[in-house]
């Protein structure tokens, strides 16, 4: 297949809506394309108008089906996600550390261990304390909440914080946020 320019690709996410399908087809694309998952990152780190979240969108949606995808990303990834201000950017960036985390913890995934290392896990958990502590939407508090969960059993200085946070920010949570936190406080052995 012919390679895609910039142009092209913001042309074809102009396309891409809400919808799972339409999400779907655009990271089905990339999963036979993978030269785009560098210019996706590129359009999703300028952070600017809602093509830079169906970006993410479908940086998402490629992630789900095609971690290792995203690998040779990791730098720019990781360096920019805390710097994205539209929350339909950070809550897909969100679910991709999630990603990312849950398959760098999973006993058997050495390849996640082997491509994501100590500085793009301090990197993500920067900006998920960011997004957990910030005025965001539940769902990028709640996948942080995962993320810190798990990265605190590698950074020990991790578990106390979000204990800290959780605690002091549940009382004005809503019901989700709330539900979330109990559940990560349960888990956090302090």
């Amino acid at each position: 297949m012919k390679e895609m320019t910039k142009e092209q690709l913001v042309k074809s996410l102009d396309y891409v809506n809400h919808s799972r399908e339409k999400r779907m087809e655009m990271a089905q694309l990339v999963s036979k394309n993978s030269n785009l998952v560098g210019p996706l990152f590129e359009i999703a780190k300028d952070d600017y108008s809602i093509i830079s979240s169906k970006a993410c969108w479908v940086l998402e949606f490629t992630a789900k089906e095609n971690l290792p995808y995203l690998f040779p990303h990791l730098d720019l990834f990781t360096t920019t996600i805390g710097n994205l201000k539209l929350d339909s950017s950070i809550r897909p960036m969100a679910k991709i550390c999630e990603y990312l985390t849950l398959g760098y913890f999973k006993q058997n995934d050495t390849q996640v261990q082997k491509f994501v290392k100590d500085v793009h896990l301090e990197h993500i958990t920067a900006a998920c304390f960011d997004w957990l502590i910030g005025d965001h939407k539940v769902a990028a508090q709640a996948y942080s909440m995962t993320c810190l969960l798990l990265l605190g059993s590698k950074f020990e200085w991790i578990h106390p914080e979000l204990k800290l946070i959780l605690e002091r920010n549940y009382e004005r949570g809503s019901a989700a946020y709330k539900a979330r936190a109990r559940m990560t406080l349960t888990k956090i052995k302090l």
